[in-house]
């Protein structure tokens, strides 16, 4: 990404500055990686790629908490 760009993400817009990374986008929104599932561009991403995953403003982020109960 150049500039602020925005980036669709559960549905909303959010905007950055520059590049950011699927890492850079769990850690600004205080989200534990561990326990989650991220989709871009409706494909599961492995976990190894969210540092080198880089998205951009036609990137569409669906992040899946696991949740327990019962």
């Amino acid at each position: 990404m150049r500039g602020d760009e925005k980036v669709i993400v559960n549905g909303k817009n959010m905007e950055f500055d520059g590049d950011i990374s699927v890492k850079d986008l769990l850690s600004h929104m205080n989200v534990d990686e561990d326990v989650v599932v991220v989709e871009v561009d409706f494909e599961i991403l492995p976990k190894d790629s969210y540092e080198t995953h880089i998205l951009d403003e036609s990137s569409r982020v669906e992040i899946v908490a696991f949740v327990g109960g019962g």
